[in-house]
């Protein structure tokens, strides 16, 4: 073994433990907090969902409002009417 090759076994040793110790711990450090913003944007998308299927349970009665609409108009008229009245007996 000369010189030349004893050298760049030497850095070959020197990268794989700069590998193992600075690269795969780095990786696995930003994979960890990757993983944990995911995990509470699902928990936030969770909390969306469940609060989302809230509003609409009450949304239900909603078409009872035109319903509403349609008789207050109608009740409006009758009270125009009975105003009209009033205001002629006064």
């Amino acid at each position: 073994m000369d010189a030349a090759s004893g050298f760049a076994s030497l850095w070959w040793w020197i990268a794989i433990a700069v590998l193992f110790l600075v690269v795969i711990p780095l990786v696995l450090f930003l994979a960890h907090r990757l993983l944990r913003v995911i995990m509470e944007i699902k928990r936030y998308a969770g909390d969306i969902q469940e609060h989302g299927v809230g509003i609409t349970a009450n949304l239900a009665p909603v078409p009872a409002l035109l319903d509403t609409r349609d008789l207050v108009k109608s009740v409006g008229g009758g009270l125009t009417d009975y105003a009209e009245s009033v205001d002629r007996m006064l």
